[in-house]
């Protein structure tokens, strides 16, 4: 695909994101998927939330962004040894849990493993039914096949939501978009089809290894929800210096994103990535080619994107033993 080709993809897969409506709270929603749900644009990232010294201020950043609209609340299993679904699960109490649409992940890759985790987040959640539970870090071409094999993470799923424990099924990969084709190559093999997967999505993916070309276009066929993570890559495509962190949001925001998942470790943060929303409106084809210009060189080098080109941010690699 060359440039020219690129923005006019990328222009085409934003037309879904022109037709949202902001209500009063200044939040734009977006439909899930099929599965018809109601969630935030922007999500609030589970990983950062689990950052601050003091427990109390990550769940004053939860229930504050719920308070202001936010709905969709990210996390995960093995996030800070569990504290960011602890701290999740105290601040969703008091009528909180009723208010979001609540996702975590899990490692395992077999059956019992998987069941296990299932339950270990409930327990710090403290709720009796997950919304979206997704299988982390489909990062190996055998991940997929580990999904659906015999006494498999799959098997535990389909029990865990036939007890009403878990609501949808999604996947979530952050290393090569082929490793996300397998998956849904897969799944089609299988007649099993996913509700949600999450990938990074960003001003640099749009150039290198891009899930935004690659796998998008698929998701949206299917009616998959597409769900964006990463758009300023943990910070690393800010030291760039080319894009701003509002720029990378509207960018995510732009693409055919059911919700674009953010990580926001301090009140600034999540001021931040409301003050996005406040002032989004889709980019036009035009813009989107001038800030892909702006990308491209550093983009192709993979250093502002060490999700793809490194194991740092590999959990399952350097801790085997999650996934059972």
């Amino acid at each position: 695909m060359n440039r020219r080709e690129a923005i006019g993809a990328l222009a085409g897969l934003g037309a879904a994101a022109s037709s949202q409506a902001a209500p009063s709270s200044g939040m734009i929603y977006r439909t899930l998927g099929k599965t018809g749900e109601k969630v935030s644009a922007i999500g609030l990232g589970g990983y950062h939330i689990g950052q601050p010294k003091d427990p109390e201020e990550g769940i004053r950043i939860v229930r504050s962004a719920v308070d202001r609209g936010m709905n969709f609340m990210d996390n995960c299993w093995d996030y800070n040894g569990g504290e960011s679904e602890r701290r999740m699960g105290f601040a969703l109490r008091d009528g909180y849990r009723d208010k979001v649409f609540l996702m975590t992940k899990f490692d395992g890759r077999t059956r019992a493993s998987t069941a296990a985790q299932i339950e270990e987040s409930l327990k710090r959640l403290q709720t009796t039914h997950i919304d979206l539970m997704q299988y982390h870090e489909n990062i190996r071409l055998e991940d997929p096949d580990r999904f659906f094999a015999a006494d498999g993470p799959l098997e535990a799923l389909m029990a865990a939501k036939k007890a009403g424990k878990i609501r949808y099924i999604g996947f979530t990969g952050h290393k090569d978009p082929i490793v996300h084709l397998r998956m849904l190559e897969l799944a089609e093999a299988n007649h099993f089809h996913f509700d949600a997967c999450q990938m990074p999505l960003n001003v640099m993916d749009a150039h290198f290894r891009s899930f935004t070309h690659m796998v998008v276009p698929k998701l949206v066929e299917q009616g998959i929800a597409v769900l964006g993570m990463k758009p300023m890559g943990d910070g690393n495509v800010l030291k760039s210096g080319v894009v701003t962190p509002i720029e990378c949001l509207h960018y995510a925001l732009s693409l055919p994103t059911s919700v674009v998942i953010n990580g926001c470790e301090t009140m600034a943060y999540l001021d931040q990535a409301f003050e996005a929303i406040r002032t989004f409106k889709p980019m036009t084809k035009p813009e989107i080619a001038a800030l892909l210009a702006k990308t491209k060189a550093p983009a192709l080098t993979g250093k502002y994107e060490p999700f793809k080109t490194t194991s740092m941010f590999d959990g399952t690699a350097h801790n085997p033993e999650w996934m059972g």
